[in-house]
């Protein structure tokens, strides 16, 4: 009976051990596994950075650093998750999170963060990443939707141009494109190969949420006409008034810029972390500037789904991974992650930062829309993924290129949409 007793007790502690994640080895010291998708050697060599010197003044509690991959990550991590091999510190973006933290597979982060980078993170970036009555993810860098100008291009047309103080309007944006274009050239390259996120993200300044919550907590798709506001817009300059070129539809940001370079396209629409490319890319002689997108009834209000670092539920080491979230993201520390990524940083005092309020590469243009910066409107909506990419993917590419009327959008946004969602909200 006893020798029986001692082989259950083995079993089982083989089977704790390899659950959850963190190691302890016998002097007691632990080791976290940190699974970074930084990509850009400047991010990666700041990450590494910092794990080294977590390491450095930290010889109790050793991190590891794993590289992960944008590309692969929701299914990566759902598979870590279900066979228990989850990493303790997770890197992620916020509208990746929805299904991870009503799966359970998250840990809820407000009892473990100090008060000082609670506090630090404007309650609006938190949102992204609450789900329910659970905090599930720290979000620390984000990056609003920038228009990137030929310079010499708009102050040989004479056109007004804007700041954030004094921004477009999109009735205006639309003209400007117009006035800009002619002779093989285009005022504006859409590159909307994944339309959804830019769509709605931009919709936001004109008051349009698509989403809409009722008193029940249940999501609908309505498509009225505030959501209309920039779909329209950018159909009418694909098709009405040809200032923007239909060839771009397809494409990702870094398509469009040897067009852009080229002179063939005076604007591109893009994410502001694409400065990099264009300052390493351009030619020599090429002016470029950073202007803010248009703005609405809302003004420069967009959505954005930040970087987060996150813990995994099974995590043994759950304190201690949230410690090392605390130094990562210490004002100075957010700032090089920031310089790292070419993006803004969630923390208020990370943004006052000379270094990202400079008018070289735009920074002080990014840094002025930060206050501006809201919850993408998909990000706590169940069945959001299928709803993206089974119903609202294909309609506003069909519409975009000008395949089907706005009221066709409508009715497969709204009436198909919702019965996707429905099967999520039962």
């Amino acid at each position: 009976m006893r020798a029986r007793q001692l082989v259950v007790l083995v079993i089982v502690l083989l089977l704790v051990g390899c659950t959850g994640g963190g190691d302890t080895t016998a002097d007691g010291r632990i080791t976290l596994r940190f699974q970074s998708l930084a990509w850009q050697d400047e991010s990666v060599a700041a990450n590494k950075a910092l794990v080294k010197e977590w390491n450095a003044t930290h010889p109790d509690v050793k991190v590891d650093y794993v590289q992960g991959s944008w590309d692969s990550i929701h299914d990566q991590l759902l598979t870590s998750f279900e066979g228990g091999e989850a990493p303790d510190i997770i890197h992620d973006a916020s509208d990746d999170l929805a299904d991870f933290a009503y799966g359970g597979y998250l840990a809820d982060l407000r009892e473990l963060l100090p008060e000082r980078l609670k506090s630090d993170i404007p309650q609006r970036s938190w949102e992204t990443t609450t789900f329910g009555d659970g905090v599930y993810g720290v979000p620390f860098l984000q990056e609003p939707r920038v228009l990137i100008a030929n310079a010499k291009w708009l102050k040989e047309a004479g056109v007004r141009i804007p700041t954030p103080e004094q921004p477009w309007s999109w009735p205006e944006f639309r003209q400007i494109t117009r006035q800009l274009s002619g002779d093989g050239r285009y005022g504006v390259a859409w590159p909307l190969k994944e339309p959804v996120s830019a769509t709605l993200n931009l919709s936001l300044s004109a008051g349009g949420r698509l989403f809409h919550r009722g008193a029940n907590g249940k999501v609908t798709v309505r498509f009225t006409a505030p959501e209309q506001v920039v779909p329209r817009t950018i159909h009418d300059q694909v098709n009405s008034d040809e200032s923007a070129s239909s060839s771009t539809l397809g494409s990702g940001g870094s398509d469009t810029l040897p067009g852009f370079f080229g002179g063939r396209y005076a604007m591109v629409p893009l994410g502001f972390s694409y400065r990099q490319q264009i300052a390493q890319q351009a030619p020599k002689g090429f002016e470029w500037q950073v202007l803010p997108a248009p703005a609405g009834a809302d003004g420069l209000t967009q959505g954005v789904s930040p970087q987060t670092l996150s813990i995994a539920e099974d995590s043994r080491h759950q304190r201690e991974a949230a410690e090392f979230i605390d130094f990562m993201l210490r004002p100075e520390n957010m700032v090089r992650l920031a310089l790292g990524d070419w993006m803004l940083p969630t923390g208020t005092q990370a943004l006052k930062s000379p270094s990202l309020r400079t008018r070289k590469d735009g920074w002080a243009t990014g840094t002025a829309l930060a206050t501006h910066l809201r919850s993408a409107p998909a990000q706590s909506v169940r069945g959001y993924p299928e709803w993206k990419d089974k119903v609202a993917t294909p309609a506003f590419q069909e519409y975009y290129s000008g395949a089907i009327d706005l009221a066709e959008l409508r009715e497969r946004l709204e009436e198909d949409g919702n019965l996707v969602l429905a099967r999520y909200q039962r």
